[in-house]
Formats: C-alpha cells, sequence, structure tokens
C-alpha cells in the first residue's frame, strides 16, 4: 500500500510541474492563447459570429425577397453591377400611357430578333437585335440619346437579351440612370391583355387590343 501511494504522490507531482511548465511556455510564447479570452463569444464552437450592422444594397434585399435560386432575383443583382434598374409592369404601363411616349421622350426597345418581333412587340417599339447590333444601332442609338427613359425588354422570364442589350447601349452612350430593363417582357405585356403591334413599328396592325 505504502509503494502505490508512493506512485500516486509521484504521479501528482509530475501532473502538477508538468502543468506549470506548460502555462509557461504559453505565457512566454508569441503564439500563445490567452486564457482570459473568450474564443467562443456566442456559446457555439465553430459558428461564426454575424455583424450586427450589416448592410445591404436594394437589389440584395430584392433578391433575397426573391429568394437566392430565382432567376429575377439575379438578374435584379446583375443590373445593379451595371448601374442599370428593372421596372415593373405597372411602371412599364404608365410610361406607355405617358403623353412623352408619343413625343419620343419614352422609349420602348425590343432585343429580340425579326422574327419575334414581327410576331408582336410593343407598339412604337424600336427593334435592337444586340447580335446584330450593326444593323439596328445607327436607327435605334440617335433615339435612345434623346430619351428620357429607355425601356428594354425581350421575351421575359429567363431571357437575358434585354440585359445584354441595355448594357450595349449604356456602351454606346445611352446613360444608366436613362436605362432600365423590363423583366417581365413580352410575355407579361401579353398577359396582361394589353396591345400588341405585328410586323414592323408603327404598322398600324395589332394583334389583339388597340393602342
Amino acid at each position: 500500500m505504502r509503494a502505490f501511494g508512493a506512485v500516486v504522490v509521484e504521479s501528482l507531482l509530475i501532473a502538477a510541474v508538468g502543468s506549470a511548465l506548460a502555462l509557461a511556455a504559453n505565457a512566454l510564447s508569441p503564439r500563445g492563447l490567452r486564457l482570459s479570452r473568450n474564443y467562443f463569444p456566442n456559446g457555439e464552437r465553430g459558428a461564426p459570429s454575424v455583424p450586427a450592422t450589416a448592410t445591404h444594397s436594394p437589389a440584395a434585399s430584392a433578391a433575397a425577397a426573391f429568394g437566392s435560386a430565382n432567376p429575377a432575383a439575379a438578374l435584379l443583382r446583375r443590373l445593379e453591377k451595371h448601374g442599370l434598374r428593372a421596372v415593373t409592369a405597372s411602371e412599364v404601363i404608365a410610361l406607355y400611357r405617358d403623353p412623352q411616349y408619343e413625343q419620343g421622350l419614352m422609349v420602348f426597345v425590343d432585343a429580340r430578333d425579326d422574327a419575334h418581333f414581327a410576331a408582336g412587340h410593343i407598339p412604337g417599339a424600336w427593334q435592337f437585335n444586340h447580335y446584330r447590333a450593326e444593323n439596328y444601332l445607327p436607327a435605334v442609338l440617335p433615339v435612345c440619346l434623346i430619351a428620357l427613359k429607355v425601356v428594354v425588354y425581350c421575351t421575359g422570364g429567363q431571357c437575358e437579351d434585354s440585359e445584354f442589350a441595355a448594357v450595349m447601349l449604356r456602351d454606346a452612350g445611352v446613360p444608366a440612370e436613362n436605362l432600365f430593363v423590363y423583366p417581365g417582357g413580352i410575355t407579361e405585356w401579353m398577359t396582361n391583355n394589353l396591345p400588341v403591334e405585328i410586323g414592323a413599328r408603327r404598322s398600324g396592325r395589332f394583334l389583339s387590343a388597340t393602342p
């Protein structure tokens, strides 16, 4: 029993000396842990702390409302990076009915190809197929440069042609603050039972309602 007791005492002494040496080494080391510091302020190991004062851009807030995987949310984020904005269906209708639309101060630009444009577009809209920009830019650019607001649209949904066309118009000299993208496109326009012009611009022929 005495031998066992001696072993226990010796073990405790060794542990105490080892602990003292470890604490001394930690204190002297520049990489040592500060024992008074709380390394887990949230009470959960591995959980990163989030600043309470984090801010979000308007596009990021709108994207969160749509859901991060929603195409509309992704579009809003991309437009913000380009310095552009999106317009809603109600805003587009208001611009179409604005007297300045007939004066050429409110301009609609259809970013689709010839076949889709002829099949139906917003009455009075100018066509700008950015894949063949050289064929359309000479006519549409002067119009956009004098307009107060330019709304670019395509089919809607996941169609990105309106975004690409708007960026190209911006790069050609149209002020970004005057450029807008209509994400709903012609699909949403038709869903709202609004007039649709067929054939060429100002053809006077309509698919459904009269303007």
